[in-house]
Order: structure tokens, then C-alpha cells, then sequence
């Protein structure tokens, strides 16, 4: 499928043009958000603030402090997320995540709608403007390159689990500033399942399906991706019992739960990134199985956190970061389809939030001013010591 698919970043000429009205629509669903979150999650208004008990401080809160980030991957719409009527929908993050977090209602995407080039984009703080659908690297420093160079932190400390729709290749930028080898490792949880099956995947079809969009889509392997032989040294996992617990996973993002919270015992990363990409089966055109897909988005975000307060190595000094690439198309958009998709580059398909809870994060608290999505590796350098220097984003302030 030609890139052109997608929505590409707003150009100067056409952001003048819809401005004014993308500004009220964006405000608008971030009052919705915040004064939804207000009423049933209990959580309070206040767009800034200075100190908290639970800031890690100096330089020993650097060396101590672990961050996860998960991806709300797939795009999904307030109206069957956070607007009242889909609150059914996410019942772990109103009840159990959003009250302890730090909630932000206005992140804006102004970068191309593709999952691996917005994904791309979250990791390097530049809009990126690659081929959603080519196996090729970003061109700019990942917060991995960032993380481990400055900080001078050897592999092990900085992992990737992800969809392997060309995500193998997220780890570690082309930028040679950064020195071949600086980046992330990547575990592609589906590429393992089918060399660990040899081929033979009747049993898992529903687990190897690879991209909504474009079927026929298959990634070239390459960059750091984690080996099957390695499940055992690393994982200490046998390949028979990865493939016995891949039988009761219902989904690719629940293997990949899986193996994050295996990776957390194992290795105990400072910088854990997961990307959930089961709600992009809206592709596909069922809106029963995309509904299906945001509750167990949901379910999953919220057993990282459990297993993030129950790991020795986290419990007390990690922050959890959750944010979607970006949303889908408004139904009232006759340039799109709904929830089908994410190609009009509407507000609704521009316009996501973030959740941010755990060490250094206040609870119980919204903030409603614009941010863009571009925001969080600057922020994420802030708050673990190290500098985003080719970021074209701000640090938010709110996370420390």
C-alpha cells in the first residue's frame, strides 16, 4: 500500500486553513475527557504543580529510576474510550490507573498517521517521514540511543516488545551520531511463535496474523531482533513452553504481555517499551472485535502496572507511561470511515491523551493544555538523566 494512504503531517497552507476549527474540536474533546474523568474516576483539575511525595530527586533517583512505556496501540476513539458512552470499555483505567495518575487530555499527533512511522515518531521525539510500510530504521536517535549513550548503560537495559510489522527495526535509528549498536534490543513475539513452530501454525493462526491494513504486507527481518535461541538463555523459557503458553493467549498483544513481564524478571530493563497493536483489527472492518480489542488493551495496561508494583526491581521506582499513536477517524468525517480507520488527519484522528502514574508522578491530577505526542522523549530524558538533543519536542513539565 503507497504511503499516500495515510495522512501525512499538516502542511503549513492547509494548518492555517483548518486551524481554528481543529483548536475548538481539540479543546473540545479535552474538556470531554477531563470532565469524564472528573465524574467517574475522582480525579481533580490542575495543570501544574511543583512537588510531590513520590519525586525520586538527584542523581541516585537517575540510577534507580526504571520507566515503562506502553503504546494504546491501534488508535481508538473517545467514544468508545473515555467519552461517557464507552466508558464500559476501560474499566481498569478508571478505576484502578487514572485515580493514581497524572492524566493528560491533549496530546496532539501533527505527524503521519501510520503505525510504525507515529510509533517511530514516539520513540524520536522528530516527526518521522518514512514508509509506514518499509523495513527501514528512523532516521533520528531513539530515546534508546539516548538513554544508553549518555547514560552509559550496556544492552541489557533497554528493551523492545513489539508487533513484527517492521517494528524489528524501531530499536536503533540510522543516525551513525549515536554509534552502530547504541539502540534497543527488539523481541518480536510473533516472529519467535513462528520459528518456534517451524511453520506449522495451525494452532496459532489467530496469534500470527501480521498486519490489518495490508495482508499481503511481510516484513524483512533484521536490525537486533531477539533470536529463538535465546528465548532460554535470556527468557529462561523453553521453546515447548513458550509455545504451550502462546496456545492460551488469545491475542498477540497478550504474547507480548507475556513476554514483557517474563523479560522484567529476567532482565529487569530501566527502559521496557511495548507496543499493543490489537485494536488495529478496526481494519478489518468488525467493530465487535475492535470494541473486544480496546477492553483487553485495557486488561493488559493494567496488569504491566501490576506486575510493575509486584517485581522487586520496579516496585517504588518506575513510572508508567501510556499513550495511543494517535486515534481514528470521526464518524461524521465523509473523508473517512469511522472507526474503520485513521486517514482523514480529523482532530478526532489527531487528538489522544496520555496517563502517566508511578515514581516522580503526582496522582489524582488532569491537566488539560495542548501537548504533541513529540513531547515524551524530552520528558523522558528529564526524568531519567539524559539528553533528547535532536527531540524536536518540549519537556513536559508535569513529569520530573
Amino acid at each position: 500500500m503507497d504511503q499516500s494512504t495515510f495522512s501525512r503531517p499538516l502542511g503549513a497552507e492547509a494548518a492555517a486553513m483548518r486551524l481554528l476549527s481543529d483548536r475548538e474540536v481539540a479543546a473540545r474533546l479535552s474538556r470531554s475527557r477531563r470532565d469524564f474523568l472528573r465524574d467517574a474516576a475522582g480525579v481533580a483539575l490542575g495543570t501544574t504543580f511543583l512537588g510531590s511525595s513520590h519525586f525520586l530527586r538527584g542523581q541516585t533517583a537517575f540510577k534507580k529510576r526504571k520507566v515503562v512505556v506502553i503504546t494504546f496501540g491501534g488508535g481508538a476513539r473517545d467514544q468508545e474510550t473515555f467519552a461517557p458512552e464507552g466508558q464500559e470499555n476501560i474499566p481498569y483505567m478508571l478505576k484502578e490507573l487514572a485515580p493514581r495518575s497524572t492524566f493528560f487530555t491533549q496530546v496532539i499527533n501533527n505527524g503521519i498517521l501510520g503505525h510504525y512511522v507515529a510509533t517511530a515518531s514516539l520513540a524520536t521525539g522528530v516527526y518521522e517521514t518514512l514508509n509506514n510500510f518499509s523495513a527501514i530504521p528512523p532516521e533520528h536517535p531513539t530515546v534508546f540511543e539516548y538513554f544508553r549513550k549518555d547514560l552509559k548503560r550496556p544492552p541489557s537495559d533497554a528493551w523492545v516488545v513489539a508487533p513484527s510489522n517492521g517494528f524489528n527495526r524501531i530499536g536503533e535509528s540510522e543516525c551513525r551520531s549515536y554509534g552502530q549498536g547504541m539502540g534497543a534490543r527488539v523481541i518480536l513475539p510473533k516472529h519467535l511463535l513462528n520459528a518456534a513452530t517451524s511453520g506449522s501454525t495451525t494452532d496459532y493462526d489467530h496469534l500470527l496474523r501480521d498486519n490489518y491494513e495490508t495482508p499481503l504486507y511481510a516484513p524483512q527481518i533484521g536490525g537486533g531482533e531477539f533470536e529463538l535461541r535465546q528465548l532460554e538463555t535470556i527468557l529462561k523459557l523453553s521453546v515447548d513452553d513458550f509455545k504451550a503458553h502462546a496456545r492460551m493467549a488469545s491475542s498477540p498483544d497478550e504474547l507480548s504481555v507475556y513476554i514483557a513481564k517474563r523479560l522484567m524478571k529476567q532482565e529487569s530493563p530501566s527502559l521496557l517499551w511495548i507496543t499493543m497493536h490489537d485494536i488495529d483489527i478496526a481494519h478489518s472492518g468488525a467493530y465487535s472485535l475492535y470494541i473486544d480489542a480496546i477492553r483487553r488493551t485495557d486488561r493488559l495496561c493494567a496488569e504491566m502496572w501490576k506486575a510493575i508494583e509486584s517485581e522487586p526491581e520496579y516496585a517504588g521506582n518506575t513510572t508508567l507511561i501510556i499513550l495511543p499513536d494517535f486515534g481514528r477517524d470521526a464518524d461524521q468525517d465523509p473523508g473517512g470511515n469511522g472507526f474503520q480507520h485513521h486517514r482523514t488527519g480529523d482532530p478526532a484522528s489527531r487528538t489522544t491523551w496520555m496517563m502517566a502514574l508511578g515514581a516522580g508522578i503526582k496522582e489524582g491530577v488532569i491537566c488539560d493544555r495542548p501537548l504533541q505526542s513529540i513531547d515524551l522523549i524530552p520528558s523522558l530524558g528529564a526524568m531519567m538523566g539524559f539528553s533528547a538533543a535532536q527531540s524536536q519536542g518540549t519537556p513536559i513539565k508535569e513529569l520530573r
